[in-house]
């Protein structure tokens, strides 16, 4: 019996077999794509992952020859840009990288850590029993049929999950009315200045029968995207179809160039009515689908760094009661904010005439002031909700955003630290917080306390900083503050780490 079987092998999965590689866990990924994919799906990564690949040490590696990497200078909010310039610390961070690049980092990553990647693998069914969980796949490179048993299963296999639906998880939301045809043009980007495109502006364009998009992300390389009312075409989207849809929006053709890829989409925003079902598990798009963009990859694979270390804990023995459970009363919340505000997004983006124009108008106002645009930046970068301070018991979905629970039953109050990833503290010997981070264990950083926690699985680094926020931090593999301060730590570990080599 394996331990554990990924269903998927796109960012979120690979994600996903890195931080469980990273904890000493081989997991098999199985993707039912006989070959990775070339097609670009996604250009970037913005919010809290790129922090992540940060802590893991993979930013640098993932970053080479990207066209940006760092803090946003802005971002649109559906169709209301927001521009952070003159604006210190802006919390939201980008790194623009297309899909297949990033599918392939993580892949060697994975392999790099000992997960087995198995290609041409589609699920069938899936049953499971109180000792594990059993897949019948097809198995294409071989022509035959194959039945796989691990302890445990998590589908990273996207919106139409095979995972999701045997393991009987609800997948209730809405369907947007409207198409969205996607393309990536070869062209010379000075196209914007091209008469034929006189009127239109880089970025959405309306038109009384739809919205057209034209950027550039890479020089040589036009998008553009046509939304309208209407359900997807039948098979695979043609050069004659994205300039039919053109003219249908625009009135006029366009000088697009050479099509590299097309696409086509209908946004969804949908929520698994739970993350668990017993031992199968989901994650990313099999759990959640965000109707607007900006979100989806950084919700998903910061999914993948939550489930990763519990998971792997598990398996190895070091999980305390109720730490699986986290998995869903901390995920789900993040989801339904990001839910909250792509629907938000899209609302804003669909709504047409001039109510919608002023709508926009009043909201690029009221974007221009520092509060708003913050408040906006933290949503976008990690959702704004907070941790509880314990794994267990769970009697809700998670705490409120923007507040904490006490341990347990909580009645003590906790540092504002608490539940959040942490701050990046430059340290007094030049080191930074994210570089104790890079072998995915949990880490105790005495900042003066003298703290006697020692174990087998937690790191103990021993270090002072300016304007240090307390005398301890315990950090959780995943980047979360588990505790703060040197009073109540024994206790923070082992609710969270099950402490079982302490010498105190």
């Amino acid at each position: 019996m394996e331990d554990v079987l990924i269903v998927g092998a796109g960012p979120v999965g690979l994600m996903l077999a890195c931080e469980l590689g990273l904890a000493g866990v081989r997991p098999i990924v199985l993707e039912k794509r006989p070959e990775p994919s070339e097609l670009p799906r996604a250009n970037g990564l913005g919010g809290q992952i790129v922090e992540l690949l940060d802590h893991r040490g993979l930013l640098e590696r993932f970053s080479e020859g990207s066209p940006f990497a760092g803090r946003a200078p802005g971002f649109p909010f559906g169709s209301v840009p927001l521009r952070f310039a003159g604006i210190e610390d802006v919390p939201l961070r980008l790194l623009m990288i297309q899909q297949p690049r990033l599918e392939r980092l993580l892949a060697e990553r994975a392999v790099e850590l000992g997960a087995e990647i198995r290609r041409g693998c589609q699920v069938l069914s899936l049953t499971q029993d109180a000792e594990g969980v059993t897949l019948d796949l097809v198995d294409r490179p071989h022509g035959s049929g194959r039945r796989v048993r691990a302890r445990y299963v998590v589908g990273c296999d996207g919106g139409r999950s095979l995972v999701r639906k045997p393991a009987g998880i609800g997948f209730p939301g809405t369907t947007d009315p409207e198409v969205l045809r996607l393309g990536h043009f070869a062209a010379d980007v000075s196209v914007f200045e091209s008469p034929q495109l006189d009127g239109l502006e880089p970025g959405w364009n309306r038109t009384p029968h739809g919205r057209l998009l034209l950027t550039s992300l890479q020089h040589g390389v036009l998008i553009a995207g046509v939304r309208e009312k209407g359900g997807p075409p039948d098979g695979p989207v043609t050069p004659e179809d994205f300039g039919a849809a053109v003219r249908r929006v625009l009135g006029r053709d366009l000088p697009l160039g050479e099509p590299v890829w097309l696409s086509s989409t209908v946004s969804q925003a949908r929520l698994a009515d739970r993350y668990r079902a017993g031992r199968v598990f989901l994650a990313g798009d099999a759990a959640h689908l965000f109707p607007a963009g900006g979100s989806a990859l950084n919700v998903g694979m910061t999914d993948a760094a939550n489930l990763g270390w519990k998971l792997a804990a598990t398996l190895l023995g070091r999980a305390p009661e109720g730490l699986l459970d986290t998995y869903e009363s901390e995920r789900r919340p993040v989801a339904e904010r990001a839910l909250m505000q792509t629907r938000a997004q899209s609302a804003l983006d669909r709504l047409e005439g001039e109510d919608g124009a002023a709508l926009r108008e009043l909201l690029t106002e009221v974007f221009a002031f520092e509060q708003p645009l913050r408040h906006l930046a933290g949503l976008l970068h990690d959702s704004g909700v907070r941790y509880d301070a314990a794994p267990a018991p769970h009697t809700g979905s998670g705490s409120d955003p923007g507040s904490g629970s006490g341990r347990g039953s909580g009645a003590e109050a906790v540092h504002p630290l608490v539940g959040r990833f942490a701050p990046d503290l430059a340290l007094a010997d030049g080191r930074r917080l994210a570089e104790l981070m890079r072998a995915g264990r949990p880490v105790l950083l005495d900042l003066g306390c003298g703290a006697v926690l020692d174990d087998d699985w937690i790191d103990v680094v021993r270090a002072r900083a300016d304007d240090a926020p307390t005398d301890a931090l315990l950090i959780r593999p995943d980047g979360y503050v588990a505790w703060a301060g040197a009073d109540g730590l024994r206790q923070a570990a082992e609710e969270w780490f099950k402490l079982t080599a302490s010498r105190a």
